[in-house]
């Protein structure tokens, strides 16, 4: 997948667009742990393979926030401003995680352009509504609602 390329003065014209899908990507058990070792969340649904079978996602699943976190890799695969000095992710509106993500499954984004406003200093924030669903799966791992800030 390639990215929607605009510049700075496209900004305010991309409200209600659709920016695409990224390319489908893998969350293995090993990144996993290596999440769960960097946030101190080492809670056995996530990191504990043999004891998550009888658990209530019959797998180790994915931290939602490890989900989240790659909201911003995928991002950068459906979206670039090419004149842009600096992007900041400004935060999010909404955050939610409706299914889980099995360890070995994959995930992609999808996304909209859903308001886009002048701030000071020069800069546009666009917010977007972007789904990151699995493979195969019936519910979205994770619906959000992230804000952006693009400088000139």
């Amino acid at each position: 997948m390639s990215a929607k390329t605009i510049t700075f003065d496209e900004l305010p014209a991309m409200k209600g667009e659709s920016l695409g899908t990224s390319d489908w990507f893998r969350i293995e058990q090993d990144r996993i742990g290596r999440f769960a070792d960097a946030t101190d969340d080492h809670q056995w649904i996530h990191v504990d393979p043999e004891r998550a079978k009888d658990g209530p996602f019959g797998a180790a699943v994915a931290h939602g926030f490890l989900t989240l976190s790659l909201l911003i890799p995928l991002w950068s695969q459906v979206f670039e401003v090419t004149d842009a000095t600096t992007s900041v992710n400004y935060g999010l509106n909404k955050v939610r995680f409706p299914a889980p993500v099995p360890a070995g499954a994959e995930i992609r984004l999808t996304g909209t352009v859903t308001d886009v406003e002048e701030v000071a200093g020069g800069a546009v924030q666009i917010t977007a509504d972007v789904v990151l669903e699995v493979r195969g799966g019936a519910k979205p791992a994770c619906a959000a609602q992230p804000v952006f800030r693009f400088y000139r």
